[in-house]
């Protein structure tokens, strides 16, 4: 894996070394939705296009560069490559602040993700600009995280007693406040562990389950958005920003936008409810192709539940434990738009 890390980096900051005017990329997953159909197009297509073959673009994956997603931002900040695009949720070793911008369960779909999102920004500039002396470019969802298990299951409450991959640290919370027992494990890791028993749960976007083939070692999907919706950050190093010129800069800002973030957020809820389809055969597939998990109806119970544990207790944990004014801030801002107010010490 060291060996395959140094070779993709010399690529990527030899290809760099090479042409001045190049931008040198890392992505998410590589065999996800988000890579496949946006991603990938835009970084080796549609943006050098739009610069006018000015600049070039040299792109691989944090997988494909076999490093952990929570490597991606801090390799970026120190130089390895120019462009990080992968989940906050992976950096908040970095910094506590970032689980605040994708909490569980705000959002019932994804219009109301993008608001909350939206709301968050100022809070993600200073953070990536603090920690990771980085300029936030935008960003795009992942489906929302729903929970994929290998065991029976009737609603959240039968979460008590399993072991459950989280998404990340906010999810892990819940998890544990409703009595599970919550595992970190890379994404990659999750299906074998599921066969073998290691886990009996796992949380995940259903377009990502449906691609990696999770239904196959799964019987039971909750589409309780128990994870969030996992909101991938584009990002660029300061320095690499502040040496493009304007033009440049407000072309690659507004390119992004318009064919990586406007159409990922659009197509966020049609994804989610086709993808469901797939798993379960409620509903209809377009590829005719139902995998027959057992679709497990969210109930009010559970979202009224989870909601209660983030305003009296989840919540709370974290606003103490980033510090500062974070809490207060995100009341301003994610709570406003989300019409929920951390009660604060």
């Amino acid at each position: 894996m060291k060996l395959q890390l140094l070779t993709a980096a010399m690529v990527l900051v030899g290809s760099n070394a090479l042409a001045q005017d190049t931008l040198s990329v890392v992505g998410s997953w590589s065999g996800l939705p988000l890579h496949k159909q946006y991603e990938n197009p835009f970084w080796s297509k549609t943006l050098p296009a739009a610069l006018g073959g000015n600049v070039d673009v040299a792109l691989t994956t944090h997988d494909q560069m076999g490093i952990s997603g929570g490597d991606v931002f801090r390799m970026m900040s120190e130089g390895v490559f120019d462009i990080g695009m992968t989940v906050s949720d992976y950096a908040i070793a970095d910094n506590t602040a970032l689980e605040g911008l994708d909490v569980p369960l705000l959002a019932a779909d994804a219009d109301e993700a993008k608001k909350l999102v939206d709301a968050s920004r100022p809070m993600m500039n200073d953070i990536y600009k603090t920690t990771f002396n980085a300029h936030v470019i935008g960003t795009a969802p992942y489906p929302p995280q729903v929970v994929f298990c290998n065991a029976e299951i009737g609603g959240l409450a039968d979460l008590k007693g399993k072991k459950v991959r989280a998404s990340g640290r906010m999810t892990a919370n819940v998890l544990e406040s409703v009595g599970a027992e919550s595992v970190t494990m890379s994404f990659g890791e999750v299906p074998g562990a599921l066969q073998r028993g290691v886990l009996d749960c796992a949380v995940t976007g259903a377009g990502s389950g449906l691609s990696a083939g999770w239904w196959e070692v799964s019987t039971h999907l909750l589409p309780l958005a128990l994870g969030g919706w996992d909101t991938v950050v584009a990002a660029i190093r300061l320095d690499k920003w502040n040496a493009l010129d304007e033009a440049t800069q407000k072309t690659l800002e507004a390119s992004f936008k318009e064919n990586v973030e406007d159409k990922a957020w659009a197509a966020a809820q049609a994804a989610i409810n086709t993808d469901v389809a797939c798993l379960t055969g409620e509903g209809e597939c377009p590829t005719g192709e139902s995998r027959g998990m057992k679709l497990v109806q969210v109930t009010d119970a559970d979202a009224t539940l989870v909601k209660d544990l983030l305003v009296t207790k989840v919540l709370p944990d974290w606003a103490e434990r980033a510090g500062g004014d974070w809490g207060a801030r995100w009341n301003k801002t994610v709570g406003a738009a989300a019409g929920i107010t951390i009660p604060l010490k």
